[in-house]
This record gives structure tokens, C-alpha cells and sequence, in this order.
């Protein structure tokens, strides 16, 4: 026996409470902090609930002094209804500002703290999630647990202390109307056990369905003009109606089963109120009880079906909040970047400041999570006022290695530094960290502008900056040539996605925001693409014209970019290959 026990106690902490009760440690992580707020909820709920009670008795009296024709203390006991009835909805209001103002702080701390742990999740992971799901999983879980908060441990004392002391009540005046108030207990229990293993699997096929149509729709008006030149909006709309329907089905599947539950509860609830009141007659015709008594009993035999039914609803609650947060806790728990070392990084960076920071790569491996090896052994360097260039086949690794680079993605082997000091000579040297991130200025593939004007942009990467600053940087970039020309120059709008401007425009744009942030790094990816070959040209000359320390790394395909390189690499067989000034010759004459 104690080992059948043993097995069934493994079996529970294996399973979905043991589950549900880590979700729930998670969950309170965010509202202990608001304990007092919870406390006045709760108190006011178990205030509520006794001058409710207390009602119950004034009722009872009132109707035996009516029966009785005591018409002297009618006034006094009709009053005293009348003031718990007010002072009842005067705490019945407060408590639902309580309610309001721990769901909004709650929905805002988690909200802040699960933003801030995406944005400093390992990026290799985080690519693992459509933006729709995250976008899902971000703002309707954490709403979801931030409004049924209060619907958890606080009413579940309030609910519990109304029960109990509306049982020790009935018991007090009248042990026989108690065994009512049990008679629809097994019947709840039962059908709650079916619908919670219901719900569970509900809960999860619906999110994982709103998250999948959130990502539709983001793709959708994130891709519209792709759309239209295609004409495929008969095929979107047909898709969106599926993914509707789909939905529709889920929930009202689910709906009718729990409505079918309800109305059960239901019929049972009414057997027991007909039972109790058929049981109340009897027992005033049999002159056990008065009729206010038997009016007190049949409020608190309401009290306690209702009260019941409260109880057993806050399953799906609980459901609810734990499936919210166990989805959220499936990206927060996600390896994270390491930013220990920013004060390595900025020590680094103060001490290079004047001559620059080169960058050295030495027989770096790196493979995807899949197992497809894309680099082997490579090895490259860049120095300060040098131009340097990758180049290969699109898919040959160009991106990867900026992004191994900045740190994104981790190497499985080889070294990977940043170098300063004079060349050769003794450099110090500090590895690729995500703290060293902040030593580079990024300018990657596509319109990265944001919505704002000209000048928030800029002053994204750099909050202080002056006008005249970014005006600087417009003209290394070449913009200035058209953002003089705009009305509101650098106070011109930017719409989503760099709308209102010629790729072109956008990617001079983006490159000036680069080099307003006085990085000592510089990565370009394809950035000049979008560029006329003279623009393109002037941009690069800029760039090495320019006083600053800088180090410029390019991923191309044009060979004037190359003509503007102090050295070019070739990807080749998963390697960084030196090319010779015939080679590159040779290069651009082929394209």
C-alpha cells in the first residue's frame, strides 16, 4: 500500500499539477512585489462577504418581525438593510479599483520584463518563433495572466471563506439544511476533472491558433505591395477565411462542451435549491423553524451552490494562467546573451579610441543548429582605415560571418578578437562577446529605417546628437544632397519601412545613421546595392576620407566596391581565401 501511494504522489509531481505549479511560482514572481494591493482585495472580499452575511440575518429578522407584526422595529430593521446594502456596492466599487489597478501594474511589469528578455534572448534561438507568435505570446498571454491574477489565490480565500462561513451558518441554526448544500458537490467535481483536461488542450490549440494567425496578418501587411503586383488577394482572403474557419470550429467545439457542462451545473443547482426550499416548507409547517429562518436558509443555500460553482470556475482560470505562462516562460527561459563583459568592452574601447580597433578571425568554425557546415576554419582581418571585403555566392556565408562577427551567433571553434593598439606590435586583444556589440555600427541588407522623422533615426544610435552632427553624417552618407531639398529637412517624416523614400534614399539613410554612431566598427551588408555606381563610389570614398579611425567591413558583389577595398576575401570551400589584384580583376570583368 505505502508503495502504491509512493507511485501515485511520482505520478502527480510528473504531471500537469506539478507542472501547473511551477507556472503558478512563475506568476508570482510578478505580483508578490503588489502583496499589499492583494491584501486589501482580499480583505475587502472577506468584508464583503460578512456584511452579506450579516444581511442574511437582518433579512430574517425583518421578515419575522413583518410575520410576527412587530411593527415598531420594521423602521430600524429596514434601515440597517438599507445601509448594508449601501455600504456593500460602496465596497463592491473599491474593490474593483483594486481589481483594476494590480491587473494594469501586473499587465506593465510583465509586459516590460518579458519585452526586455526577448530583445537579450540568443538570437539563433529567438529565430526559432514566427514575430507572430512572440507578438502573441507577448501580449495576449501576458494579458491573460495580468487580468485572472485576482482570479486565483485571492477570491480563491474569499470563495473559500464564503463557503465556510456560510456552512457554519446553516449548521448553527439548522444541521439538516447542510446535507443540501453537498448534494450537487460530486457532480461538480466530476464535470470540473473532464473540463479541465478539456480546457488544457483547448487552451493550447488556441493560442498556438492565434499566434498562427497573428503571423498571417503580419506577413500579410508587412508584404502588401508583394501582394497586389502579384494579384494574389483572392488567395489571401481565401487563406484568412480559412485560418477563420478553422478557429471558429476549435472554439465552438470547445464551447459546446463547456456549455453542455454549465447547463448540468445548472440543473443541478436548481434541484438543490428546490430540494432545500421544498425542505424549508416542511420544516416552517412543522413548526422547527420561523419563516425568516427558512428565507435565511434559502439565501445561504444560494450562497453556498454559488459559491461552489465559483470555486470549481476558478479551474479554468487557473488553466489559463498557467498555459499563458508557460508559453511565455518557453522564451524567457531561452539561452541568454552575455553582456558580462561591458566593462571590459568599454575599458577597450577608451583605451583604442585615438588609433582604432582591427578585427582578427583565426580558423573559425561554425555549423547551423541542423548540422550544415558553413565555415571551416576561416580566418580574416580588417584594420583601422581599411575597407575590407567578403564576397562570395548568395548562401555562401557572407551574412553569417557579420553576424558571427557581432556576435548573434556563437563559432564552435577557432578565435574571434578585436585587436588594438599598433599593428604588430604587442596589440591588445579582447574576444567577440555580445558585450562588444556596442563597439560596431551595423548597416544590414533592406530598409531598416524606422517610423519618425529623419532626426529620430539618427538619434537612435545616438541620443545627443547635434544637428549639425547629423548633418555631417548625412553628407558623408551622401542624403544631404536630398534632405536639404525636403521641406522640413531632417524634421522630415520617415514612414513604416522607410516609405517615402527610393531604396536608394533609405540605404544612404541608413548608412549616415551608421556613422553618426562614431563606431570603430563599421559592417555594411550588400548596403550600397541600392546605389548608382557614382553614388556608390562617393559613399566609399567618404568613408575612407574620413578622419575617423574606422574600421569598414563590406559583404558585396559589385566590383566597384571592390576597387575601393584594401583587401578582398573569397568564400570558397567553407574558407576566407586572400584575393590577389588579379584576381579581383579578374572578378570584376566577369561580372
Amino acid at each position: 500500500m505505502k508503495e502504491k501511494i509512493k507511485f501515485i504522489i511520482k505520478r502527480i509531481q510528473a504531471g500537469r499539477l506539478q507542472e501547473m505549479w511551477v507556472q503558478t511560482k512563475w506568476i508570482y514572481q510578478y505580483v508578490r512585489k503588489y502583496w499589499m494591493v492583494m491584501f486589501f482585495y482580499t480583505f475587502l472580499g472577506i468584508f464583503t462577504t460578512g456584511i452579506s452575511l450579516f444581511s442574511s440575518l437582518v433579512s430574517r429578522n425583518l421578515v419575522d418581525i413583518i410575520t410576527g407584526h412587530q411593527a415598531g422595529r420594521v423602521v430600524q430593521t429596514f434601515c440597517i438593510m438599507i445601509g448594508l446594502g449601501v455600504g456593500n456596492n460602496f465596497l463592491s466599487k473599491l474593490s474593483d479599483y483594486a481589481s483594476s489597478y494590480l491587473s494594469m501594474r501586473v499587465d506593465a511589469e510583465i509586459k516590460s520584463d518579458i519585452f526586455a528578455k526577448i530583445l537579450v534572448t540568443d538570437w539563433e534561438s529567438l529565430t526559432n518563433y514566427h514575430t507572430g507568435d512572440l507578438l502573441t505570446r507577448w501580449g495576449s498571454d501576458a494579458s491573460n495572466i495580468s487580468n485572472g491574477v485576482l482570479n486565483f489565490l485571492p477570491n480563491l480565500i474569499i470563495f473559500s471563506f464564503r463557503f465556510i462561513s456560510a456552512f457554519v451558518m446553516v449548521i448553527y441554526y439548522d444541521a439538516s439544511f447542510a446535507l443540501f448544500a453537498f448534494l450537487g458537490m460530486p457532480v461538480s467535481l466530476i464535470l470540473s476533472k473532464t473540463l479541465m483536461n478539456r480546457m488544457v488542450n483547448n487552451n493550447k490549440k488556441s493560442a498556438a491558433m492565434s499566434a498562427k494567425m497573428s503571423g498571417f496578418n503580419q506577413e500579410t501587411f508587412s508584404n502588401i505591395q508583394t501582394i497586389k503586383a502579384f494579384n494574389l488577394i483572392p488567395l489571401y482572403v481565401e487563406k484568412l477565411k480559412s485560418y477563420q474557419k478553422e478557429y471558429i470550429d476549435m472554439r465552438l467545439g470547445f464551447q459546446r462542451m463547456a456549455m453542455g457542462t454549465s447547463i448540468l451545473l445548472s440543473a443541478v443547482g436548481l434541484l438543490v435549491s428546490y430540494a432545500a426550499y421544498g425542505w424549508g416548507i416542511y420544516r416552517v409547517w412543522s413548526g422547527a423553524i420561523s419563516y425568516g429562518t427558512m428565507t435565511m436558509f434559502l439565501s445561504l443555500s444560494g450562497t453556498l451552490t454559488g459559491t461552489l460553482h465559483n470555486l470549481t470556475s476558478l479551474i479554468p482560470t487557473a488553466i489559463g494562467l498557467t498555459t499563458s505562462a508557460g508559453r511565455l516562460m518557453d522564451i524567457v527561459e531561452m539561452p541568454r546573451e552575455d553582456y558580462s563583459h561591458n566593462d571590459e568592452a568599454d575599458a577597450f574601447f577608451e583605451a583604442h579610441r585615438s588609433r582604432g580597433i582591427g578585427l582578427e578571425l583565426r580558423e573559425m568554425d561554425y555549423a547551423y543548429k541542423t548540422g550544415t557546415q558553413v565555415f571551416c576554419q576561416a580566418s580574416m582581418e580588417a584594420r583601422p582605415h581599411e575597407i575590407v571585403a567578403l564576397v562570395g555566392p548568395s548562401g555562401e556565408g557572407k551574412t553569417t560571418m557579420l553576424r558571427l562577427i557581432l556576435s548573434l551567433m556563437q563559432s564552435q571553434g577557432g578565435q574571434a578578437v578585436l585587436c588594438g593598439g599598433e599593428f604588430g606590435k604587442g596589440e591588445e586583444r579582447i574576444p567577440l562577446t555580445p558585450s562588444t556589440r556596442k563597439l560596431f555600427s551595423y548597416v544590414p541588407q533592406g530598409n531598416t529605417m524606422f517610423s519618425g522623422t529623419i532626426a529620430d533615426n539618427m538619434r537612435n544610435v545616438k541620443p545627443d546628437a547635434s544637428d549639425e552632427e547629423i548633418i555631417e553624417a548625412l553628407r558623408l552618407a551622401c542624403a544631404w544632397e536630398f534632405v536639404e531639398k525636403l521641406p522640413a529637412g531632417i524634421d522630415s517624416e520617415v514612414k513604416e519601412r522607410g516609405g517615402g523614400f527610393s531604396e536608394g534614399q533609405a540605404q544612404r539613410l541608413s548608412i549616415a545613421r551608421a556613422l553618426l554612431r562614431k563606431s570603430p566598427l563599421l559592417l555594411l551588408d550588400e548596403a550600397t546595392s541600392a546605389l548608382d555606381v557614382a553614388t556608390e563610389r562617393k559613399v566609399l570614398k567618404n568613408i575612407m576620407q574620413d578622419r575617423y579611425p574606422r574600421t569598414c567591413i563590406v559583404t558585396t558583389h559589385r566590383p566597384t566596391v571592390l576597387e575601393a577595398c584594401t583587401r578582398v576575401y573569397a568564400i570558397r570551400d567553407k574558407k576566407c581565401v586572400l584575393l590577389d589584384d588579379a584576381e579581383i580583376q579578374e572578378m570584376a570583368r566577369v561580372f
